[in-house]
């Protein structure tokens, strides 16, 4: 995640410059209004009064994800039961990318449940879900939503993701990487990438150079989080990219390597 945005861990927030509260006090009925008149503007069958009464009523003692996941179900029982369907129509309701590095919880964070009803109820079409993913990541962010998709299908997953580190799309390219971290916080740990990581090297490897800050920090965590399992690959990884000589590389390798650093393993 974006540092310069709350973590979702976080206990406070001050989303737009408004008074910071609780994180999981954003997902109520007020995001259901949002969320429903996004939705209502492409699907004119769209119960939103409905939906933002049941959120109203249904949350207040629910956590975050709990409220998160019970926003996404109510949007999918209001949704027509044609996944593509309803996957065309939360497309249209995304509203507009985000503009630089910043922004997926101070603009997007409305769309949280959307990704989740991705994450839980999209499983069966894997091209439409990773598609939709790729287009809420725009906005939000799809580090949770797309690791169902990676752990059934792996070498399916892995063609998407080598397609979308190609993307002139930061957010995008940033999701490449940040969704096949193996131990990605707050997440289901992908233990194929825990066992052999040389997929998730290969994939990220174009990306040690990349003009983003933001997406060379996820590189710079996903090398970390494969460090801890394999630290002589890792070591060896910094060793090889070294030979760049590029700024951008050498701060990934720093980044990267800091839990080798602190153990004494890598100089």
């Amino acid at each position: 995640m974006n540092t310069s945005d709350a973590s979702i861990t976080g206990v406070h927030f001050a989303f737009g410059g408004r008074m910071a509260k609780k994180h999981k006090d954003w997902f109520d009925r007020d995001c259901a209004v949002r969320l429903g008149a996004a939705v209502k503007a492409n699907y004119a069958a769209f119960d939103s009064e409905g939906y933002a009464d049941e959120v109203d009523n249904g949350v207040a003692e629910l956590e975050l994800k709990d409220r998160v996941l019970f926003m996404a179900s109510g949007l999918r029982d209001r949704l027509p039961k044609d996944y593509i369907k309803a996957a065309e129509i939360l497309k249209a309701s995304l509203g507009t990318p985000l503009q630089g590095e910043t922004g997926m919880f101070t603009e997007g964070y409305w769309l949280m449940p959307v990704a989740r009803l991705v994450e839980e109820f999209g499983r069966d079409d894997f091209d439409v879900s990773m598609g939709l993913c790729a287009e809420i990541t725009r906005r939000h962010t799809s580090e949770y939503a797309v690791r169902p998709y990676i752990e059934a299908e792996p070498e399916r997953a892995l063609a998407t993701l080598k397609k979308w580190i190609e993307s002139p799309d930061l957010h995008i390219r940033r999701l490449a990487s940040e969704g096949v971290r193996p131990r990605l916080p707050w997440a289901k740990r992908l233990q194929i990438f825990i066992d052999n990581p040389k997929p998730i090297i290969e994939l990220v490897t174009p990306l040690r150079a990349d003009p983003s800050l933001y997406v060379r920090k996820s590189v710079a965590n996903l090398i970390n989080d494969v460090s801890k399992d394999h630290p002589e690959l890792i070591k060896a990884v910094a060793k090889d990219w070294k030979r760049d000589k590029e700024p951008k590389t050498d701060w990934i390798v720093k980044h990267g390597t800091r839990t080798l650093t602190k153990k004494g393993l890598i100089d």
